[in-house]
């Protein structure tokens, strides 16, 4: 388990870390496991001290769209958010990398508010960067082609995985863009004659 030591805002406050510690409850997760689904009851914040979730929103007649990622040191704005509200939660979140989680409870974050201003400010810089990183999701929708959004998603999965090689479906990267596969095997097949990539079964490699 990375040390929560790690995070900018709780670097000065020992006491802060030794309560979430002493809140929280730690639990491990494989990949493609999900973590919160959707109109779930939010019980529980997660903290991400190792590994990568990815959040999701689903629509009604079951197309999806990746949000934004939660890595190491992170949390879920949206899950704090719910949690404080006694609301269900609006997306799922899958885990990206195998991980490990620290799950604080919801009566402890308000707590936490009152005593620790660090604690504040580290939910205050989360969503000022999961804003931010939203309104790159509504900018890219709005203005750019499906293939640049593509291109972007593999950079972004391989920076996270630290791998040109990422295990992957047509399916699964349709679904987080929220277009069809039949558009993403053929933006693919052309990436791939242009020399930006490599694909195999369930595979790309970036070039």
């Amino acid at each position: 388990m990375e040390n929560l030591e790690q995070i900018t805002e709780f670097k000065s406050s020992p006491e802060l870390i030794e309560k979430l510690y002493q809140y929280g409850a730690q639990k491990n997760y494989e990949a493609g496991s999900l973590v919160l689904n959707e109109n779930a009851h939010i019980r529980a914040i997660p903290i991400v001290t190792k590994g990568t979730l990815k959040v999701i929103r689903t629509e009604e007649d079951g197309r999806e769209i990746l949000l934004y990622y939660i890595k190491a040191g992170e949390s879920c704005i949206m899950s704090f958010l719910g949690g404080l509200h006694n609301e269900t939660s609006k997306v799922k979140a899958e885990v990206e990398e195998d991980a490990e989680i620290l799950f604080l409870p919801v009566d402890k974050v308000a707590l936490l508010i009152k005593d620790y201003p660090e604690w504040l400010d580290y939910i205050f810089r989360l969503y000022h960067k999961r804003f931010e990183e939203l309104l790159d999701i509504i900018n890219a929708i709005a203005f750019k082609k499906v293939d640049e959004r593509l291109l972007s998603l593999l950079h972004k999965k391989s920076e996270l995985n630290k791998s040109k090689v990422l295990n992957i479906t047509h399916e699964q990267l349709a679904n987080e863009l929220g277009t069809a596969r039949v558009v993403v095997s053929r933006l693919l097949k052309q990436l791939e004659e242009n020399k930006t990539l490599q694909l195999g079964r369930n595979k790309i490699t970036l070039l």
